[in-house]
C-alpha cells in the first residue's frame, strides 16, 4: 500500500500555529530567522532524518512542504540534507490556509484510485527505524476494520521526550497517547481527506483508531523552538543525561547517533 509521510518545514501558512503573527511577512520573518532555522537544520539533522533514512522498509514516500519565498541559502542546505534520502520529495507553495494547503500537497503525490497510508511528522522528531514496517502491518492485522471505514488512525503512543545539546542527549521515557508522533492513518480510495486535516490530538473523535503500547516507536523533540513551548507558563521539562547504554538504544531503535549529536550541536 503506497504510505506518504509529510513534514511541514517551516512553512508560513494561515492558521497552523500556536504562535500568532500580525502578518505573513511577520510570520516568514519569525520562521526564518538565522537563529531559528539553524536550530531547526540542527534537530533535522541530528534527530529527525537518521531514523526515517534507515527504515527497515524503504518503500514509502516523504513530502516536505515549504514556503515559496523560503531563503534560498536554507533550500540549498535542505536539498543538502536530503540528497541521499530518495524517499524525499520537497514541495514548495506559497503562504495559504493551513489545512487546505498540507490537503492538496499531500493528494498530489498519492493515487487518488488506491486506498493508501500516511504519517505525519515534524522536524524535530524521531521514529523508531521500523515504524513503517509497522504501520503497514497494523493496516494489515485491522484488514476488516480498514474495509469498513474511509479512515482508521493508528497510534504508538510510548516513547521518549529528549533534548539535544553539545552534550549529547538527554531524554526520558514516555507516554503519551495522540501526541501526533509515530501517528499514522488508513485512508481509503478516493478520501480526499488528509491526516493534516485533524489535530493530532482530537483524531479518536472522528474515527475509530487502535493505540499500541508497544515498542518504543518515538522520540518527541524538546526545544525552545517547539511552537507549543511559546505559550506563557510553559513549565521547563528536567530530563537525565543518557548514559552509554542509553546512548546504544537510541542509536539502534532510533539511528540517533549521541556523537553526531554532539557535532552538530558543538
Amino acid at each position: 500500500m503506497q504510505t506518504i509521510g509529510f513534514c511541514r518545514f517551516s512553512y508560513p501558512a494561515e492558521g497552523g500555529f500556536q504562535v500568532e503573527h500580525e502578518s505573513i511577512r511577520d510570520r516568514m520573518a519569525y520562521l526564518w530567522s538565522d537563529a531559528r532555522m539553524t536550530e531547526r537544520f540542527r534537530h533535522f539533522e541530528a534527530i529527525c532524518l537518521p531514523g526515517l533514512k534507515a527504515q527497515t522498509d524503504p518503500d514509502f514516500t516523504f513530502v516536505i512542504l515549504i514556503g515559496e519565498e523560503m531563503p534560498e541559502h536554507w533550500i540549498a542546505r535542505l536539498l543538502e540534507l536530503v540528497q541521499d534520502f530518495p524517499q524525499a520529495r520537497i514541495e514548495a507553495r506559497p503562504p495559504g490556509p493551513h489545512r487546505k494547503v498540507c490537503q492538496s500537497v499531500m493528494n498530489s503525490v498519492r493515487d487518488m484510485d488506491q486506498p493508501c497510508l500516511q504519517f505525519r511528522h515534524d522536524d524535530d522528531d524521531a521514529v523508531a527505524v521500523d515504524f513503517v514496517a509497522h504501520l503497514k502491518q497494523a493496516a494489515q492485522d485491522c484488514a476488516s476494520l480498514v474495509s469498513q471505514h474511509r479512515l482508521v488512525g493508528f497510534d504508538w503512543n510510548r516513547g521518549y521526550v529528549a533534548r539535544p545539546d553539545a552534550g549529547g542527549l538527554c531524554a526520558d521515557p514516555n507516554v503519551t497517547p495522540y501526541w501526533g508522533v509515530a501517528q499514522g492513518m488508513s485512508v481509503a480510495a478516493g478520501v480526499r481527506q488528509t491526516i493534516l486535516n485533524f489535530g493530532h490530538n482530537k483524531i479518536n473523535q472522528f474515527m475509530p483508531t487502535v493505540t499500541f503500547t508497544a515498542p518504543e516507536m518515538f522520540v518527541r523533540g524538546h526545544n525552545d523552538h517547539n511552537d507549543s513551548r511559546q505559550k506563557k507558563h510553559v513549565k521547563p521539562v528536567a530530563l537525565p543525561r543518557l548514559d552509554t547504554q542509553g546512548e546504544a538504544l537510541f542509536r539502534d531503535r532510533f539511528a540517533i547517533d549521541a556523537d553526531q549529536v554532539r557535532r552538530v550541536f558543538a
